[in-house]
């Protein structure tokens, strides 16, 4: 059994690609993506993209469908990374996306540091992982100033690191999306 996202924008615009549908999975609605990648419109082209938590894959293949040079895509469940990469072979995107069945944290913590423009962060609701994997990319090295970061949330807060400085942030429902510029020192708020 699976579900269907939608590729709204790019090359790929209007390709339909198909997901696990597992228990707490959520890919991100199309108004949202649209809002995001408007946002980061000058900052996707040639791009490399980490998408964290990657589900459906729906931020990470929108990202190559609009130019990233590189997308790598971590998501522990076995099912849901094998049907990743089956999209990866019907998209012909074995260039540019790649696919690592992998636990998000375990993976930060073992991979070496590779320099990206941009991080997706969408990990399942109530289980605190936003704040315990933005702790680990700052510890293992994965962050730099003028990076952007989008973390996909529950509504409400969470202790990000104190120097993401909120750029931008909308809300869904229960979802809030927050777009985050990586500050060379920590941003200091009023």
């Amino acid at each position: 059994m699976s579900d269907e996202i939608r590729i709204i924008g790019g090359r790929w615009r209007s390709r339909r690609l198909r997901f696990v549908p597992v228990a707490g999975l959520r890919p991100t609605p199309d108004r949202v993506r649209e809002t995001l990648f408007n946002w980061l419109q000058s900052d996707i082209p040639q791009a490399r993209v980490l998408d964290l938590f990657s589900g459906s894959g729906a931020l990470g293949f929108e990202a190559a469908s609009r130019g990233a040079s590189t997308v790598i895509l971590v998501e522990r469940d076995r099912r849901q990374a094998e049907q990743l990469r089956a999209n990866v072979q019907r998209l012909e995107a074995g260039d540019v996306v790649q696919v690592q069945a992998r636990d998000v944290l375990q993976w930060l913590a073992e991979t070496p540091v590779q320099t990206v423009d941009v991080v997706f962060l969408d990990p399942p609701y109530h289980q605190n992982l936003a704040a315990q994997t933005a702790a680990q990319l700052q510890q293992s090295g994965w962050l730099r100033p003028g990076q952007w970061i989008y973390a996909e949330t529950e509504v409400g807060t969470w202790a990000w690191p104190a120097t993401w400085r909120c750029h931008r942030e909308t809300r869904a429902g229960l979802v809030c999306g927050r777009l985050f510029e990586v500050m060379d020192q920590p941003v200091t708020s009023g």
